[in-house]
């Protein structure tokens, strides 16, 4: 098992934890997901409204747990990609800057230059 960012696992292509990741946050995004977690919600509420069974007022109270716990995972995952590919076009932004500068060496020009890769040290 590895620790590493999702970004820098398998490579240039994703992997499958990724593409899986990408199809569930495409999906977590749509009015079926919506209604589904309206209808879980609505379960939740009618089984306390009803005096159900305490084992179905459980079975509906950590199903949104469950359903909590993936959401958080996906969305982490999402954020870390999203924030890689930021960090990329920014250096490579900054590289495009100091190539057209290349004659300029002022204090400007070496603090770009220096903060290029700068996240990797933190």
């Amino acid at each position: 098992m590895t620790f590493k960012n999702p970004v820098h696992r398998g490579g240039p292509r994703r992997g499958r934890f990724d593409q899986f990741a990408e199809y569930a946050s495409n999906f977590t995004s749509s009015p079926v997901f919506f209604l589904f977690c309206l209808l879980l919600v609505g379960f939740f509420v009618a089984a306390h409204v009803a005096h159900l069974r305490l084992e179905l007022l459980l079975l509906a109270g950590e199903s949104m747990t469950a359903v909590t716990l993936l959401l958080l995972a996906l969305l982490k995952n999402a954020e870390v990609r999203a924030e890689h590919a930021i960090q990329r076009k920014l250096d490579a932004i900054a590289g495009a800057l100091l190539e057209a500068h290349a004659d300029d060496r002022s204090q400007a020009f070496e603090d770009l230059r220096n903060a290029i890769r700068m996240e990797e040290e933190t």
